[in-house]
């Protein structure tokens, strides 16, 4: 049974921040964020946006009423959860008036998550062949005002519909995972923002990348060769290019042609997570999709690889193959969505990132900004969230 992606979604917020503007009030040089990160901006989510917020209108552009009557499984993968108990997916599963007959959960491993729902969306369709799984990717990022990790802040949603016989990409039985317990990076219930070893992160990050790989030729006879692209998870696009560098070198036989077809496939990858930061467990897969909706080269039967990583630490790599038709079920004028957004000057982004849900003594929202957005949070009342669909 060929099961793999049917459709993807995104959805971003309404607001973002020039790196370069950013870099101007931290009194640092642009080419720092710009060249040293390969990043150029980053969206900013007010506090009517969250991940349940963005999952649902990630999933909502996609999904039609025969989707919502077929799926019984929704997953999203997160470590920006909203609550300690109660799964982000029941509050979409509502949004999404899906049908009543469903499982939701929610999967933390860092930004790993979502990669691991893929494969538990695989394992429940292997045994249930007419179901459909909507796996969401959803997070902010969030570090803190003047901090190493600030430049590499962002938000946003991508939503996966997975089924047997996909439109868009077959998922391979080619995978392979490493953990190790370490700490490059960790958010305790008793901080506000997570603590992170910036260096050691990213020397884990490749050095995971490159052991797995290693593990992965041996296990399926493989060398990057094999592959047409490959998609990185991106904390900042410059880590991807660092970890595409580090595979070149460890490839015997890699011609300057299919060197130059990678790199062109990878800059192509970069193009959405520039624009708008780190989306934690969404970010590999805004890499797939930015790869699948701006690259002029790929055809049906190519192969992408795909490295996906969580601090903590969690890896995988594995691999999908497009199917005949797949850039139907693409958008063309994505970029598009991009330019409607607002500009914000940083004192308006410190303000909004940083805004604090203010409670009465009955835990009741005082005071909530207006959002026209599709999904938002519209109160707390008694302390339970109360989201609102606009009409």
């Amino acid at each position: 049974m060929k099961i793999g992606i049917d459709k993807i979604g995104f959805a971003m917020p309404d607001f973002f921040l020039d790196i370069r503007d950013l870099a101007v009030s931290r009194e640092q040089n642009e080419n720092k964020f710009t060249k040293g990160l390969l990043q150029s901006e980053m969206c900013i989510a007010p506090i009517t946006q969250d991940i349940v917020t963005l999952g649902a209108s990630a999933a909502d552009k996609i999904l039609n009423e025969k989707d919502k009557k077929d799926i019984d499984l929704i997953i999203v993968g997160t470590e920006s959860g909203i609550d300690q108990s109660k799964s982000s997916g029941v509050f979409i599963h509502h949004l999404l008036e899906i049908q009543p007959f469903a499982r939701c959960v929610e999967i933390k491993e860092a930004c790993y998550g979502a990669t691991a729902a893929l494969n538990f969306a695989k394992n429940h369709i292997l045994e249930n062949p007419e179901s459909k799984v909507l796996v969401i990717a959803s997070d902010i990022a969030k570090y803190g005002i003047g901090t190493a990790g600030e430049s590499t802040q962002g938000a946003g949603s991508v939503a996966l519909l997975i089924k047997k016989d996909p439109k868009i990409a077959v998922l391979n039985d080619d995978s392979v995972c490493q953990t190790r317990d370490i700490m490059d990076f960790w958010r305790p219930n008793y901080a506000d923002f997570p603590f992170v070893d910036g260096h050691f992160s990213s020397k884990q990050y490749l050095d995971f990348l490159t052991t797995t790989f290693c593990e992965y030729k041996k296990r399926h006879n493989k060398n990057l060769l094999d592959f047409n692209a490959f998609c990185f998870h991106l904390p900042f696009p410059k880590l991807g290019l660092k970890g595409l560098n580090s595979l070149f070198s460890k490839t015997e036989n890699l011609t300057k042609e299919k060197k130059l077809e990678f790199l062109d496939n990878f800059y192509s990858s970069i193009i959405y997570g520039k624009r708008i930061g780190n989306i934690y467990t969404g970010s590999l897969y805004l890499s797939l999709l930015s790869l699948l909706e701006n690259c002029q080269n790929l055809k049906s039967n190519d192969v992408i690889g795909m490295y996906s990583y969580g601090s903590g630490a969690v890896c995988e790599i594995f691999s999908i193959t497009l199917v005949d038709g797949f850039k139907n079920q693409l958008t063309n004028d994505r970029i598009k969505d991009f330019d409607k957004r607002k500009r914000l000057n940083t004192s308006e982004y410190e303000k909004m990132f940083f805004e604090q849900i203010k409670l009465d003594k009955d835990g009741n929202s005082i005071n909530l900004p207006q959002d026209d957005s599709l999904f938002y949070l519209e109160k707390i009342e008694n302390h339970k969230r109360i989201y609102k669909k606009m009409k």
